[in-house]
């Protein structure tokens, strides 16, 4: 006994979803390698313009820049102090503030390490930035230019720190202030910026604030964390992205909560409390010359009351993991940065986050190596899905009882294929077999089977574990580096790969080798392209996705065999078949509409043959 048509049918359409949402993906790879072409040529043609023009600034504009600021600006002493850099550190980072611009200017996370074993850096150096315009005798000057008064640390009761940073003019009517929060032990850090004279030093009430941000590659393969990359935001209340795979940009013309951008694995955001009245977000993905991810500038609006004196803007900065635990305490939305289930798939985000997270946390708290927890986490998942399975088996084993009669049928009415349907429907009715009985019960594992597939990809908490030969969970195990490149394979060769494949195809030939009705060529190969598939896909992606494949294919195996052996009682079926032939059929209305259709056709049919032969 083994699968019906319906239930391959319900196989093959998982196959076929999942074979859609891997093309469009290997779709977005190819554009964003396209983009990365085209943005090179770009680059290339326009490179001897540009440093013809840069050579002829930087000529002359020093000097004279930093002149005209001193001669017309209130601020004209913080204008050539040398940088003095100040570091903190709490529980989870390391930080470096600068009076240069009184911001910010290094953030490293202690519990993070790159694939080559330094620090994850979320911000370095001058790439990296927060600024805004401020008036100077009718001038404009961008705060990171101007350098501030020396730090003033402060430590507070709850073991964290103040760093504030202040900025005068020579009168003292003017003042700002920067005052950072940094908590024990949070990647949170807040901000508020204090301007006394703020209906002098802004212009038309509104704060413009820039807001630049670099994200350099962390992972092991850069194009996949690129494809991993998203421009995070609320508006109007509502959490959405925007994918940052090649060169873009973004208006917001409604207030926004905050702006994110998202690698792989960590978020760099900023978010305001009183909203961004509006912003304008440009982002660039370079050329894989780099290690660079995305370059992000931000222009965000902050409206202030007008003919304010004295102002204070709230802000917050987050450096840290895109770990939904962390996030989801903030109670902003920012959870819903952690990529959960996009597109067709939303849905199974809700599985993700009130189901198999709890469970997962549940197990990791008790179980050391994370291989183990995923084959735990299957076992428990194979478990709360095993009802379905036996349906689906139990109905196979109900259409392989009705096949003899089912054969009787199709030699009865030969090429008649329209009565030959009919006597099918009264057939089933009359043993009370359902034909979706297989279909169904497989269609309805799909929603498990993708909320495993982002589940893997987007859990943090696998980045830099091993098991067995896999050094890293989060990234594609390798057992062997090709010295070229296979299309649609890869460079290398992973064994959890190998090992999903083989076991699916395990699958589909024990399956195939007692299916009932095996005469179609298409249904006859069809199970085998799905185990293909996955070898070219599969080699890319997680090696915790591809390990729990390997368990999951190897506990669907055992239980198919088990269930279909020693469980179903192929006896009892074939008396009930019968005992329920005896009962009589009550048909719903929509079987009696199709019934008398196929009645109506067929006297067609019939009349249009005697018409023929006259």
């Amino acid at each position: 006994m083994g699968m019906d048509r319906n239930t391959v049918i319900g196989f093959v359409l998982i196959g076929l979803l999942m074979f859609g949402m891997f093309f469009f993906n290997s779709r977005s790879q190819k554009a964003y390698q396209a983009e990365q072409q085209r943005i090179a040529d770009s680059i290339a043609k326009t490179k001897p313009k540009i440093d013809m023009i840069l050579a002829r600034k930087d000529s002359i504009k020093v000097d004279s820049i930093r002149l005209a600021q001193k001669l017309i600006t209130p601020f004209a002493n913080a204008q050539d102090t040398a940088e003095k850099l100040t570091s903190v550190s709490n529980k989870v980072m390391n930080l470096v503030f600068t009076n240069r611009g009184g911001q910010l200017k290094k953030v490293e996370l202690k519990d993070y390490k790159t694939p080559g074993g330094k620090a994850v850096e979320l911000a370095n150096g001058t790439n990296n930035k927060l600024s805004y315009a401020i008036n100077s005798n009718g001038r404009a000057v961008q705060t990171a230019d101007l350098t501030f008064s020396d730090v003033l640390l402060t430590t507070n009761p709850d073991s964290g720190y103040t760093v504030v940073y202040q900025l005068k003019d020579s009168s003292g009517n003017e003042v700002i202030s920067h005052r950072f929060t940094i908590k024990q032990d949070d990647y949170m850090i807040d901000l508020a910026v204090n301007l006394t004279g703020a209906d002098k030093l802004i212009t038309q009430n509104n704060l413009n604030l820039v807001w630049q941000t670099e994200a350099e590659q962390m992972e092991k393969v850069k194009s996949y964390e690129v494809q991993q990359s998203e421009l995070g935001y609320v508006k109007n209340g509502d959490f959405d992205f925007k994918s940052m795979i090649s060169t873009d940009d973004k208006k917001f013309e409604k207030p926004l909560d905050w702006l994110s951008v998202k690698q792989q694995f960590f978020i760099t955001a900023i978010l305001a409390r009183n909203k961004f009245s509006s912003a304008e977000v440009a982002w660039v993905t370079p050329n894989d010359s780099t290690n660079v991810i995305t370059k992000t500038t931000a222009n965000c609006r902050i409206s202030l009351t007008p003919g304010v004196v004295s102002a204070s803007i709230p802000l917050q900065l987050y450096y840290g993991p895109s770990n939904y635990n962390i996030l989801k305490k903030y109670g902003n939305q920012m959870e819903k940065i952690v990529p959960y289930g996009n597109g067709i798939f939303s849905f199974v985000k809700y599985i993700n986050r009130h189901m198999l997270l709890p469970i997962w946390d549940f197990l990791r708290k008790y179980v050391a190596s994370y291989g183990i927890v995923i084959l735990l986490l299957t076992l428990i998942i194979r478990l709360i899905t095993s009802p379905i399975l036996y349906k689906s088996y139990l109905s196979g084993a109900k259409m392989k009882a009705l096949k003899p009669e089912i054969d009787a049928l199709k030699a009865k009415h030969g090429e008649d294929k329209q009565a030959f349907s009919m006597e099918q429907m009264k057939l089933w009715k009359q043993a009370g077999v359902s034909p979706l009985g297989g279909c169904l019960p497989a269609l309805l594992q799909i929603p498990i089977f993708m909320s495993l597939y982002y589940f893997f990809q987007a859990n943090i908490s696998l980045r830099g574990q091993s098991f067995l030969w896999a050094k890293d969970l989060a990234s594609y195990d390798s057992i062997a580096t090709l010295p070229f490149e296979i299309p649609f394979y890869g460079d290398h060769v992973s064994l959890f790969t190998l090992t999903a494949t083989l076991t699916s195809l395990l699958i589909s030939l024990y399956s195939m080798s007692s299916m009932q009705d095996n005469t179609n060529p298409v249904m006859k190969y069809m199970p085998y392209i799905f185990p293909v598939l996955l070898l070219g896909v599969f080699n890319r992606l997680p090696a915790a996705l591809t390990w729990y494949y390997t368990v999951s294919n190897t506990i669907t195996l055992i239980l198919q065999i088990v269930i279909q052996k020693y469980v179903i009682n192929h006896d009892k079926i074939r008396a009930q078949i019968d005992e329920n032939k005896k009962k009589p059929v009550k048909q719903s209305n929509w079987q009696a509409k199709m019934q008398q259709m196929q009645e109506s056709q067929k006297k067609m049919q019939e009349l249009k043959n005697k018409g023929t032969k006259k």
